[in-house]
């Protein structure tokens, strides 16, 4: 690529950001401090702390968000702990699978959790058939605000990204730190407590920030639990409230200064440090073959913990097929008709055309800006390429809500970018916010491609006289078509899932993409949950399907993505 073409990608990505990152954040943050005759005004962000309701909704986010990061703590630390140190039974295929609730939608998850762990679910039926409880007075396990149940799911889908974290620290420690530990006389729980917790801090607390950030803005599964009491569907029930109420946009503006303060803390404390707590290792660790029984235990509690975490979209598999499952253990009577009313209903079929049409879009613009910015940090040696690739990579530290919001805002009649919807049409703006959201995995995608392909064929081919630009398209882009085609797929599966922008961008009916539908029909009476389950089923065979493709091209790159 020649230097002019460099310096135009670079200015096109700039643009680009400019227009629909920087500024949909600047509009939400001008309209929180200006009053209506555009004076500045602290009243609305002090309001949002003095308003009982939303400051209920804060605290509520921030329980949600500790309690979740503490429960994926508990669960990954000691999975990552025995696949770095043991060898066991099916150590491989286990961790493989362990992964599994990061690629499963968890608000679609959250029917199946109301469903297992309602007051009339199939866990109060089965303790009331083995006599542990009174049929008359069913245990609530989700609770009066069904709080618990948000955090469970939550747990359940997150904890694959701190156990990635946590698993890369401890595979790139130094064993000789600990060996010297146990050479002074140090007990293995005092060498794991004094030694190894704080070399792998930085792991521990960069997968805690994302899995922290995560729950604190997360908006589907509360929606789905009918949660109203957290500052992220507060913002979204204020939608039809936002000509005359500024509180929403302050809303905004405080979750964003929350998330990026969290982010920049744990940047602060640990983004310099090492990981590893002092370089990479000096030796080669040595994986412990534990004794058979002792093996077989690892390989049972890897096993039980992916169950207990696909559980709840069991759950949304058999209430997809139940004709009747109210206090029982299991559905008593099965059938396909939900399957058959899902894609006759007329919601569901336009909701599939719609993400299909806004995906395929999007990430097809998406790859065009990618290829572009990976192979300008990779290739060239211009000056703002490392800039370049971290605002590429910023909509990853930017909440979904956040930035969904604000397309909402720059698009409202007089603002600049008020064509971006015609005739109440959101298309156009849902492609641009489907492709920024997801631009990320392919730029990285992208990026690794071009590190594995040496630049000598390039150069090979421009000296037998092909254009820089020739090459790129001739040598260079069929060699890390695999790649593209990977992180095309896993931004494709998670935009036609994505729930942030599409709950709060599309605001009629026929505009409804996959996860709007879902939501509308969960929210139905009758067997309206039964019909959003049978949806909810098809978008997690699409989404494994998409996933195990991508895994299949990147291998282990694939983790690294949810690093």
């Amino acid at each position: 690529m020649s230097r002019s073409l460099a310096l135009l990608v670079s200015g096109i990505m700039a643009a680009f950001f400019g227009c629909f990152f920087a500024y949909p954040i600047w509009t939400t943050v001008k309209l929180a401090f200006e009053t209506p005759d555009h004076r500045f005004t602290l009243e609305f962000v002090c309001e949002v702390f003095m308003n009982t309701l939303y400051r209920e909704g804060l605290i509520n986010s921030f329980v949600i968000a500790i309690w979740t990061t503490l429960g994926c703590l508990l669960i990954s630390l000691p999975l990552a702990v025995l696949f770095v140190r043991y060898t066991f039974p099916g150590k491989t295929l286990l961790n493989s699978l362990v992964l599994t609730p990061l690629v499963l939608p968890p608000f679609v998850g959250a029917i199946g959790i109301k469903a297992i762990l309602g007051q009339a679910g199939s866990l109060n039926a089965l303790l009331i058939d083995l006599g542990l409880m009174n049929a008359q007075h069913p245990t609530d396990w989700l609770g009066e605000g069904q709080m618990l149940g948000i955090v469970i799911m939550e747990v359940l889908h997150l904890y694959p990204i701190l156990y990635l974290n946590v698993a890369a620290a401890l595979a790139n420690l130094d064993p000789a730190m600990e060996e010297a530990a146990a050479n002074l006389g140090c007990s293995p729980l005092q060498r794991f407590w004094r030694v190894t917790l704080p070399l792998i801090m930085p792991g521990i607390f960069a997968g805690g920030t994302l899995v922290f950030i995560w729950a604190f803005t997360e908006l589907g599964v509360p929606l789905v639990f009918d949660y109203d009491r957290v500052t992220s569907v507060q913002i979204f029930r204020s939608l039809n409230d936002l000509s005359d109420n500024p509180f929403p946009y302050a809303l905004v503006v405080v979750m964003l200064v929350f998330s990026t303060l969290i982010y920049l803390v744990g940047k602060v404390f640990f983004g310099r440090a090492d990981a590893t707590g002092g370089g990479r290792a000096t030796t080669g660790r040595e994986t412990l073959r534990l004794p058979l029984g002792l093996g077989w235990l690892c390989t049972l509690v890897f096993a039980l913990v992916t169950f207990v975490a696909v559980l709840p979209h069991l759950g949304v598999v058999m209430l997809s097929f139940a004709d009747d499952w109210y206090g029982t253990v299991l559905p008593q009577a099965f059938t396909l008709d939900h399957y058959q009313e899902a894609l006759g209903h007329e919601i569901t079929l336009s909701a599939i055309a719609n993400s299909l049409k806004y995906s395929v879009i999007a990430i097809l613009f998406a790859l065009l800006l990618g290829i572009g910015v990976a192979y300008v940090n990779v290739r060239t040696r211009i000056w703002g390429r490392q800039l370049l690739d971290a605002m590429a990579m910023l909509p990853l530290a930017v909440p979904g809500v956040v930035l969904a919001f604000g397309y909402l805002a720059m698009t409202r009649p007089g603002q600049y970018f008020d064509w971006l919807i015609l005739d109440e049409n959101p298309v156009l703006i849902l492609v641009i916010a489907y492709a920024v959201r997801r631009l990320p995995f392919i730029v990285r995608s992208a990026s690794a491609g071009f590190q594995q392909v040496s630049p000598t064929l390039e150069e090979a081919a421009q000296n037998l006289g092909a254009t820089p630009e020739r090459a790129l398209w001739r040598i260079t882009l069929p060699l890390v078509a695999p790649h593209l085609l990977a992180g095309a797929l896993l931004a494709f599966a998670f935009a036609m899932l994505e729930v942030s922008d599409s709950m709060i961008l599309a605001q009629q009916a026929a505009h409804f993409p996959i996860t709007k539908a879902i939501y509308f029909l969960v929210m139905a009476l009758g067997n309206g949950p039964s019909l959003a389950s049978a949806l909810g089923v098809w978008a997690m065979i699409f989404l494994t399907i998409t996933i195990t493709g991508a895994a299949l091209l990147l291998g282990k790159k694939l983790g690294a993505l949810f690093r």
